[in-house]
């Protein structure tokens, strides 16, 4: 069963469309032929992720989103929290991955995802934040009503430094990190209660404002369950187009072919 990872937030799903594309720097690789010995070998579909690709403009913002969002703001007394610098963001962590817990909870594969986890991620990830790519929506009782995590992409720094960091590969992250016109879509999680109270409208007008601010053309989703219609629907004020698809496979046994494991001597 599989590919999966230990949760969410690791690497899953066998590419099996979008191949000359450029991926993302969290996703996995793979030739074409690997989904052809899969179903040789009896494997089937169990869920798939499709990955969209955005184009941003002045008028995603102007048009629509900017109305949508200030009526949200007012009507249900939405916030955005001010972020300065990165450590702005540290009292926020727990609040984020418990909200990360109860938002994914019902999608395909998820557990939670535990305190030595969040630990490992922050530690893994915080160097690559850029301030102007989170948003943190406060509701009206001060918890967090959603949030947005983007970071720039490192498809590109990632081949020319041909996957390592030294001696000379960081500086090409470093660049990337620093001046970049693609995207990608890491983490987005909103408060069940207010889905529908207009929390992505919020985020998507702070987030879209501050890309297009820094040149920013397009942005990449990453992958999202081809059922997960609620996440989808945020983009339907951009041009997109679904540029790869990923699958997880299952194979089944019945009795008579089931697969039993012989004891192991000591």
């Amino acid at each position: 069963h599989g590919p999966l990872g230990f949760c969410d937030l690791d690497k899953e799903g066998m590419l099996i469309e979008g191949f000359e594309e450029l991926g993302t720097f969290i996703t996995i690789y793979n030739y074409p032929y690997y989904m052809k010995h899969m179903e040789a070998l009896g494997y089937v579909k169990d869920a798939e992720w499709i990955e969209i690709d955005i184009t941003l403009s002045e008028t995603n913002v102007a048009n629509k989103i900017a109305t949508l969002a200030q009526k949200a703001k007012d009507k249900y007394k939405l916030s955005v929290v001010p972020l300065k610098k990165s450590k702005d963001v540290i009292p926020y962590v727990k609040e984020i991955f418990d909200l990360l817990n109860q938002g994914y909870e019902h999608l395909y594969g998820v557990v939670p995802i535990t305190a030595k986890q969040v630990d490992c991620y922050v530690k893994q990830f915080f160097s690559f934040l850029n301030i102007d790519y989170i948003c943190i929506v406060k509701g009206e009782d001060g918890k967090i009503a959603g949030f947005g995590i983007i970071m720039p992409s490192l498809s590109k720094a990632a081949q020319k430094s041909k996957g390592r960091l030294f001696p000379t590969g960081f500086i090409h992250f470093l660049k990337a990190i620093k001046k970049n016109d693609t995207l990608d879509l890491y983490l987005v999680a909103i408060r069940p209660e207010l889905r529908s109270k207009g929390v992505p409208y919020v985020m998507l007008n702070e987030l879209t404002t501050s890309a297009l601010k820094n040149g920013v053309v397009r942005a990449i989703a990453s992958p999202e369950l081809e059922t997960n219609h609620a996440v989808q629907s945020m983009w339907r004020s951009y041009e997109t187009r679904i540029h790869r698809r990923r699958r997880c496979y299952l194979k089944l046994f019945n009795d008579s072919t089931s697969v039993k494991a012989e004891p192991v001597e000591s």
